[in-house]
């Protein structure tokens, strides 16, 4: 097993949470106090990653200049790093800034079943020198074996490990289990996994990871992040240390930033609201929640309703629009079934 690696999306997921107005001074304060604790990097920006920001999914109070600046200028000791999606950012106006910007470690995301799409970019960043990592979102939707088959495109592209993310907070022990043993036995680099906590099980999912070959574990101080959160940086590395699983994290320091600078930055405490374990069971990606309650309040439809029939329907990320075309269907008469049982029969 590989030295265990903590990725920090706190100041990137946790954009989602307060709609990617994250401001210049949090930037700073957050980086100020995570620096040398051990995480392996930060990574900054849009909630979508590089690009994203647009009337779309959200626009962020800053720009992306702004944003990695102002970390790059915070961070001494801890890498700097920001995702993207291809489709929202381009090699031309973002990564190629971004590195720049002083960028470190990229992580280049895309749908599960879609990895060529991350070819260019990241055998462009590979050239360029820098670390590169390939995500496969939204995993819950392919099987271990197509899973494998991906990754190991972003593996011949030059990627430096593949992280599964579990965009939706979809996952049970037995499917992070599978997925990831599938990857670690199929792949010669590293693998990761970021998940989320709609239904309550990010840090034991995250353990289920690692003990399966994962040695990347993507988290959020606080679980700060889209949905119900993110998988919680100070429980993994209590726990990990508890199980005599090395984290090198300085840990007092960590749980510092997290009583100093997370209130602030987060406005209220991540959990597991009702709506975000709907989300988890349905298979929906965790950032849609919000424009789901906009949705709902506007057709005067149940907002769970949507959820179980985007589930139904396979929507993803980058897929926005289909919110409210779903809200507008169910508000017609017998449009929403009001019914919990039938929606869940629908997806399974």
């Amino acid at each position: 097993m590989a030295k265990l690696m903590l990725f920090d999306s706190t100041l990137r997921d946790g954009n989602h949470a307060v709609r990617h107005q994250i401001r210049k001074d949090q930037i700073e304060d957050y980086c100020l106090a995570m620096d040398g604790t051990g995480v392996y990097t930060i990574i900054v920006g849009h909630g979508n990653g590089l690009g994203a920001s647009s009337l779309q999914v959200g626009f962020s109070r800053l720009t992306e200049h702004e944003m990695l600046e102002t970390a790059r200028k915070n961070l001494e000791k801890t890498k700097l790093g920001a995702y993207m999606i291809p489709g929202f950012g381009t090699i031309r106006d973002n990564l190629e800034p971004a590195i720049r910007d002083g960028v470190e470690v990229f992580t280049i995301g895309c749908h599960c079943t879609e990895a060529d799409t991350t070819k260019q970019h990241i055998e462009f960043l590979r050239k360029k020198g820098k670390e590169v990592y390939g995500v496969l979102m939204m995993y819950h939707m392919a099987s271990a074996e197509k899973l494998l088959e991906e990754a190991r495109k972003m593996q011949s592209y030059g990627a430096m490990g593949v992280i599964l993310m579990d965009s939706a907070g979809a996952s049970t022990p037995e499917l992070v289990q599978r997925s990831i043993s599938t990857l670690y036995e199929g792949l010669q680099i590293h693998v990761g996994f970021h998940p989320h906590n709609n239904m309550g099980m990010a840090v034991a999912n995250a353990y289920t990871a690692y003990l399966e070959g994962a040695d990347i574990i993507d988290g959020t101080l606080r679980g700060f992040g889209a949905g119900a959160g993110n998988c919680q940086l100070e429980n993994v590395a209590a726990l990990f240390e508890k199980c005599r699983i090395k984290t090198g994290i300085d840990f007092y320091r960590m749980l510092d930033a997290s009583e100093t600078v997370m209130p602030e930055l987060m406005g209220r405490e991540m959990g597991q609201e009702p709506l975000s374990i709907v989300s988890g069971q349905a298979g929906v990606f965790s950032a849609f929640k919000i424009p789901v309650q906009k949705a709902a309040e506007e057709f005067q439809v149940d907002p769970r309703d949507i959820f179980y029939e985007l589930g139904r329907r396979k929507v993803v990320a980058g897929q926005e629009d289909m919110i409210v075309e779903v809200a507008e269907s169910l508000s017609r008469p017998a449009g929403g079934s009001g019914n919990i049982n039938y929606q869940l029969e629908s997806l399974l």
